[in-house]
């Protein structure tokens, strides 16, 4: 009956929806390299800056921006309150970057951390990881199904890629594995 009525149609006035371009592929293979910043205004442009945003316009779309702020609001030390001063919130945000360079471990670059990834540290613990994997799967065979996980070093991060060559592009983790690199 509402095919009938032509009711099946979206019945409130919208904006015409309009072809999308991806954005630009970008690879980083060393820090310092690529740069996410959540910024609405035209002054991105201004500067010169290219955006990298999956849906153009969009200014909550960045999703590795996106994936930053919501680690960030997951710590427990996240303040529920206004900083009382300026330099309460810059010891805050010198913590936070701490912690996120030296303790978190993030799942786009095998779960080390950026400071041992630099520092070309993870390497060696990579090798070790895939070590105990592999002998953990031999004393019991039953228990693991298929390959164990995969502890190759990531060479290069990639933004927006343009093709999906699983031996070189990281892939979005599941759901319980997800942080930003």
């Amino acid at each position: 009956m509402l095919r009938e009525e032509k009711q099946l149609a979206h019945r409130r006035s919208e904006r015409p929806v309009r072809a999308r371009s991806k954005p630009r592929a970008v690879c980083a293979d060393g820090p310092n390299q690529l740069f996410s910043w959540d910024i609405t205004l035209a002054t991105l442009q201004g500067l010169g800056v290219m955006p990298s945003l999956s849906r153009p316009g969009v200014s909550n779309d960045n999703p590795f921006s996106e994936s930053l702020f919501k680690t960030l609001k997951y710590r427990p030390a996240y303040p529920l309150q206004a900083f009382d001063t300026l330099f309460a919130a810059r010891a805050w945000v010198t913590g936070l970057v701490r912690w996120y360079k030296h303790e978190h471990r993030h799942s786009a670059i095998r779960f080390v951390t950026p400071a041992q990834r630099h520092a070309n540290l993870d390497q060696r613990i990579l090798d070790r990881r895939t070590t105990l994997y592999e002998a953990a799967k031999q004393r019991n065979p039953l228990r693991c199904k298929g390959p164990t996980r995969n502890w190759k070093r990531v060479h290069a991060v990639h933004l927006n890629p343009d093709q999906t060559d699983n031996s070189e592009l990281i892939q979005r983790p599941h759901r319980q594995e997800q942080k930003a690199a």
